[in-house]
This record gives structure tokens, sequence and C-alpha cells, in this order.
């Protein structure tokens, strides 16, 4: 069986963090195992608490992995310091992994940071240039290139800038996009740049949509697909967890991460 690790932070409230990564992996039956970074304490209504782990206990989640049963597709998600984005990037070299994608955790849907100001600069440094893929949302690709994105053109600089710190390929991701009816992603692979554009859905239950999307990317590389047919099968994924949605909380709720495959059963009649 296909194996995918998230490292990331777990999420109390079940809607993102590892709890949202492994709901995914397991609908697009990949066997799901995890090195938690840091635990949160979170609902709908925001982030409450953030308690990180120490890089001698990442290290030793990862290291049980990696000794033992061993991944074909690596996620990461929230890692909070600098001292834990060295640690996990020592971790991936170490095991040679390849198929590494990073979804760059900054900010809550609520506002909380969830990394911290000087950890940008070890993310840049030693964790992109050993990605194959970055998974940025619009905010989080500003911070990383300086840039500030409005238009189409400014996202292809986002990601040439991106590429040039050793990333193979950038997804930016276009839910922050100002067009109120559609989104667009882009991607770009070093060579060629492609744009995915979906009917935007008006809701505010969206929590988690970024690691949603990443985890199912991630998926899709470990059971050995191209970067580009794993970004098409994320991108239906995440549409349909959106357009599927469940009423949980009183906030920013949770995407349905059963929709996917739900929608695939009644396809399938």
């Amino acid at each position: 069986m296909n194996k995918a690790l998230t490292i990331a932070g777990s999420d109390s409230g079940g809607g993102a963090g590892i709890q949202a990564d492994l709901k995914t992996f397991q609908e697009l039956e990949v066997f799901g195992m995890s090195a938690i970074t840091a635990v949160t304490a979170q609902n709908t209504l925001g982030v409450h608490g953030v308690y990180p782990m120490t890089p001698e206990a990442i290290i030793q989640q990862i290291q049980a992995i990696g000794e033992d049963i061993g991944t074909d597709a690596v996620k990461t998600g929230m890692l909070f310091s600098s001292d834990i984005i060295e640690a996990v990037s020592e971790q991936v070299r170490k095991y040679r992994w390849e198929n590494l994608v990073v979804d760059p955790v900054m900010i809550a849907k609520g506002g909380a940071s969830l990394l911290q100001q000087e950890a940008i600069f070890a993310m840049k440094t030693y964790l992109l240039p050993l990605a194959k893929v970055i998974t940025p949302n619009i905010p989080e690709a500003e911070v990383l290139t300086g840039l500030t994105i409005r238009s189409a053109e400014d996202k292809k600089e986002a990601a040439l800038r991106l590429v040039e710190l050793g990333v193979q390929t950038v997804v930016i991701k276009g839910g922050h996009d100002e067009d109120e009816s559609e989104s667009t992603d882009l991607l770009y692979d070093g060579r060629e740049f492609h744009t995915f554009t979906n009917k935007r859905i008006q809701t505010k239950n969206t929590h988690g949509t970024g690691c949603t999307f990443s985890a199912a990317l991630t998926a899709e590389l470990a059971k050995g697909a191209s970067v580009y047919d794993a970004v098409l099968t994320a991108k239906e994924f995440i549409q349909a967890a959106i357009e599927d949605g469940i009423e949980v909380g009183h906030g920013h709720g949770p995407t349905n991460h059963g929709a996917f495959r739900k929608k695939k059963e009644l396809g399938n009649r």
C-alpha cells in the first residue's frame, strides 16, 4: 500500500492540520502517518493556544517512520519555529525523501500566527530547496517573495522567485484572488505555466482548505502520479469538499473530506 507522512500541527477541532491530512490520505486510499510539530487548542472560532513540540520529539517521530515503515511522499504543514524547520529539513535529507510537498502554513483562518517571523528565513534556506512542490496561498507567497500579488502576472513573478529558491514546482493557490466569481491556481514547473480555474463557492466553511489540498496532492504523488495530475486530483478533491460542506461549530467550519469519494461513487452508479 502506498504511504504518506504528514509533518504538521494538530488541530483539536479536526478541520485542519494532521487531522485533515490523515482524513484526506484515507479517502485517497493511502496509508497515512504523522509527526506532530505542535499541539493547538483550536476550533472553528480560532486558535486559542499553540504548544510546540521540542525538535527532539519531532525528530524521534520522523525517525520512527523512517527506520521502519518508510514513506512514498511527505508533506509539511505548520512548522512554527526555525529550530523545528531545521530539524525537519535534516531528517528529509537523511532519508532522501524526494516527494516533499511544503505547505508553508503561516496564519490560521482566524488570523492567529502559526509561524514565527524568524522562521521564514529558515524555511527559505533549509526546507524549500528540498521541496518537489510548494503550495502557498497568495499572502504566503507574498511573504516568501517580498512581492505584492494582485494580478496573474504578479503570480507568475512570485512563482519564478520561488523556483529560484530551489523549489522544483510552485502551486500558488487562488483562494485569495480578488475575483469574487472564480479562483485561479497557478502551477509553474520551472519550464511552463499552467492555470486551474474553479467557480468560487460562497461559504464561510473553508477551515483547513490549504491543508486538505496539499494532503491530496501528497497522496497522489505517493501513488506515483505526476505533479500535474496530482494537482488536478487535489483540485477536484478540495472543490468537492467545499461544495458539499458540513455545518460544524459557530465560526469558519471545516470542509467535507468524504465528498470526493461520494461524488465518484454516485458517478459510477
